[in-house]
């Protein structure tokens, strides 16, 4: 049976426009889209969020969201690679097929288990603002706020560097091996997928440039379009080549210097050349047996500890999963660590952030102390600390028993809506999450890195690495942590499970740009959440968002012992899956 055929089944192509299946057809003249019509009903691919099988492998695993990405990842294994080169090879790849999540164009973090040290490692590899860029010269301009979608929203993208040091440090193969999956198929071309294609959205008369490299001839990709990038296969050969110094220091830094002037950014060689990347020691708390591990600030990873410090003064195991008194709790944990995210959390750097006091168990039992089981608070405020001034995540672990965990993003989807010099990849627009504020801790300052929202995590239990995971969607990320290990710890699910649980997202809180939650804010639902569940949620206090949402893009890998094996888990919610061998 042809691919299309099921189609008539449905009723012919008036149910397909009304049920919202997408068409795609090759267009006609020089185009890099190619092949036959290909249907799919949209409807059942929106909120979806259960049932699939769990990959069990032992030599190898590769965890990502689009499946090209995780198979290039896995050859690399199977070619004798470690976890930390496959996982730059997944990261390449999905700077091509899920452009606008991620790519050379943004930040990158990581938290590595060595097998050979016994060891984690954590790495921020953060740009950081332009020197010429500041409080000063946003006060000139009359901004308020930083524009989203503007020159002004621009970093140094760390995501280069990040690579070249993890492989310096950690990997066994070179940029030139790595990259030759990601370059054929730039070269080529790949068949988009569905939920990638909902997302790509191009707006050529708004953003010309991102129009140039991702709907050429006015077209964007549909499900099942072959899409092909030859500027980012030539950009991914200039870094074979010449490694991060080309990006940094060479050819690319000055064509997105020369770019940045033609635009009305910022950006000059220096901020290039004083670029780092900061190998950091990861930070954690205990939960109820386990120690979950996080990145320090400048990202937000120590929320997801809070959220969990408070939650462990409750006996959630003994709650129904995603009950209304399940869900109340950890709604109302989390507007009282994200409180604190908005005053205290920035880079380290340039401010004093108590990160020891935010994340012990004593001022979570004060902050829990707040929590009232049966009504939700309508406004909450930061804690007093004593002595205080759209993203990819894959995981990846191999028969070494290396494991690595690793998050990247160009922040908004699409990032600035900005490709640099037809470089084939989008420049992040992370410097709108500074505060104009002039006492804000992330207040904009010359050559600081902004507040952040992508976080890796990592799970230990006596002294031995068990699980790596990660959750993407923006602020959802640290609620995301705390409800995959609530459904793991708490209520016994496996890995896979836990990602396929119905979430909740809160909404509205106060942010470290400068917003404040009025009203309690809003909670937001997926599917599957039953409707007597919302209606208690609402006599309690919670205002609930009618729509329904798709929250987060979760991937796992569980380790066991003695045999070792490694237990992957993706999210349904992406195109993705785990695959190993």
């Amino acid at each position: 049976m042809k691919r299309r055929s099921f189609l008539k089944m449905a009723g012919g192509g008036y149910a397909a426009a009304a049920l919202g299946w997408k068409t795609s057809s090759a267009p006609s003249g020089d185009s890099n889209f190619e092949g036959e019509d290909v249907f799919i009903d949209g409807s059942k691919l929106q909120n979806r969020n259960q049932n699939r099988s769990e990959v069990v492998c032992q030599n190898g695993v590769v965890c990502t969201s689009q499946p090209l990405a995780g198979l290039a990842g896995l050859e690399i294994l199977k070619a004798g690679g470690n976890a930390i080169d496959a996982a730059v090879c997944a990261n390449a790849m999905l700077s091509l097929v899920e452009p606008m999540s991620c790519g050379p164009g943004g930040d990158l973090f990581a938290i590595i288990w060595s097998a050979k040290d016994k060891k984690l490692f954590g790495l921020n590899a953060s740009g950081r603002s332009p020197y010429n860029w500041n409080l000063k010269a946003a006060g000139e301009m009359n901004l308020k706020s930083i524009p989203d979608y503007h020159p002004l929203s621009w970093s140094v993208p760390g995501c280069v560097s990040g690579w070249d040091v993890l492989l310096q440090r950690f990997g066994t193969r070179k940029f030139a091996q790595l990259l030759e999956a990601p370059i054929e198929y730039a070269k080529l071309g790949f068949p988009v997928s569905p939920i990638i294609a909902d997302k790509w959205i191009v707006d050529g008369r708004l953003y010309p440039t991102l129009a140039q490299t991702y709907a050429p001839n006015g077209k964007t990709p549909a499900f099942g379009d072959i899409f092909k990038n030859p500027p980012l296969a030539q950009f991914f050969e200039i870094i074979a080549q010449g490694g991060a110094d080309a990006f940094y220091k060479g050819e690319i830094a000055e064509r997105i210097v020369k770019f940045s002037r033609t635009e009305g950014g910022r950006f000059s060689m220096r901020d290039f050349r004083d670029h780092t990347v900061t190998w950091v020691e990861p930070v954690s708390s205990g939960y109820r047996g386990y120690d979950v591990w996080e990145l320090p600030p400048n990202g937000q990873g120590i929320a997801a500890l809070q959220i969990l410090n408070m939650l462990e003064c409750f006996d959630v195991a003994a709650l129904k999963p995603n009950s209304a008194e399940h869900l109340h709790l950890f709604i109302e944990a989390k507007k009282l660590a994200f409180e604190d995210r908005a005053v205290y959390y920035a880079d380290m750097d340039f401010a004093d952030v108590p990160v020891k006091q935010l994340i012990s168990k004593e001022y979570a039992q004060e902050r829990a102390r707040l929590i009232n089981p049966k009504r939700a608070a309508q406004k909450v405020t930061a804690g007093r600390i004593r002595n205080s001034a759209d993203t990819i995540y894959l995981t990846a672990a191999d028969k070494h028993g290396n494991m690595i965990s690793l998050i990247q993003s160009i922040y908004h989807g699409w990032g600035s809506h900005f490709v640099p010099d037809k470089l084939g990849f989008a420049l992040q627009n992370r410097g709108l999450m500074f505060s104009l504020e002039p006492n804000a801790r992330n207040k904009l300052e010359s050559h600081k890195r902004p507040f952040h929202t992508i976080i890796p995590a990592f799970v230990m239990k006596d002294g031995q690495p068990v699980f790596s995971f990660g959750v993407m969607g923006g602020d959802f990320q640290p609620q995301g942590h705390a409800q995959v290990l609530m459904n793991i710890i708490d209520f016994g699910m496996s890995p896979q499970q836990a990602g396929e649980q119905p979430r909740v997202s809160h909404f509205e809180s106060s942010t470290p740009m400068g917003d404040k939650m009025v009203g309690g804010g809003s909670v937001g639902f997926e599917r599957h959440t039953p409707d007597s569940v919302k209606q208690k949620l609402a006599d309690m206090g919670h205002k609930m968002r009618s729509e329904l949402g798709a929250y987060g893009g979760y991937q796992g890998i569980w380790r066991e012992e003695n045999p070792l094996r490694y237990f992957g888990a993706s999210d349904p919610r992406k195109d993705g899956c785990a695959i190993g061998y």
